[in-house]
């Protein structure tokens, strides 16, 4: 999508208070689930508008010992509500699923940012990672997951799957806002396929965590994994459950300066 133009030291891809938030992502959510699978708009401290019938949110987390209010942890702004019991089946994408097959988004930026709200249920992302050498690899980075693991499926053209644990703050830790700002060095991922491998630490979990891990065999071990120099991203992925704010891209450290609109303000 973005392999030809001009690319910024920033690119928002995803901004919930956009005129069209979602202009270049697909969505899915579980049709069998109707009341408790579904993508909505919502203001986070309100939570309201409700989603259409039948469709029920989720009760909120408490996110400090002493006040099961959450009063004061939300943003006064419109985000994107995911929420489902069944991970693989809900989420967004970027760049959309087409007839046409998929695109890749093909940023260059060093750093991937996301702003998300612990909604106290597991929640997972994906992102497509690619090497100069055109290598390709999934990065997971899940609230279930304990440790570190590489999943090789022996289907054909299956990239592997590099599985990362993810944590929220504890509400021991009394956390000033429910809010978090995710951000990862997408060239520092690289490696660590090819050192997986390597241990033959694989995740053989067909009957893993929500399903969305694929099976190993020792014939996959063989199976090119991403290495060398990093290249580009080429999708991103939101499963369930969380609310959305904002997904950036940048080539600026983490402790940049960036434009007000991307700091996150409490109620």
């Amino acid at each position: 999508m973005f392999t030809n133009t001009v690319q910024p030291n920033i690119v928002s891809l995803f901004s919930s208070t956009s005129s069209e938030p979602l202009s270049l992502f697909s969505q899915q959510t579980d049709e069998s689930l109707a009341a408790d699978s579904f993508i909505h708009f919502l203001n986070d401290a309100s939570s309201l508008p409700p989603p259409s019938p039948p469709a029920v949110l989720c009760s909120m987390p408490a996110l400090d010992d002493r006040d099961e209010s959450n009063i004061g942890y939300g943003l006064h702004q419109t985000v994107l509500h995911i929420q489902s019991p069944t991970l693989r089946m809900t989420f967004i994408r970027s760049p959309p699923i087409t007839d046409l097959g998929d695109r890749d988004l093909g940023l260059k930026h060093k750093w991937l940012h996301l702003q998300v709200r612990n909604m106290g249920r597991e929640w997972s992302f994906d992102i497509g990672i690619v090497d100069k050498s055109g290598r390709r690899g999934v990065v997971r980075c899940s609230t279930f997951q304990k440790e570190p693991k590489l999943a090789i499926s022996p289907v054909p053209n299956a990239q592997p799957v590099l599985h990362l644990p993810l944590s929220f703050p504890q509400p021991s830790s009394r956390p000033l806002t429910a809010w978090s700002t995710i951000t990862l060095n997408l060239p520092s991922l690289i490696p660590h396929f090819s050192t997986l491998a390597g241990m033959h630490q694989l995740d053989g979990g067909e009957g893993g965590r929500h399903d969305i891990n694929r099976p190993v065999t020792l014939s996959a071990i063989n199976t090119p994994v991403p290495g060398g120099t990093y290249s580009h991203l080429s999708y991103i992925k939101i499963y369930a459950t969380c609310r959305l704010r904002r997904i950036w891209l940048s080539d600026l450290l983490p402790d940049s300066k960036v434009p007000w609109e991307f700091e996150l303000y409490g109620t």
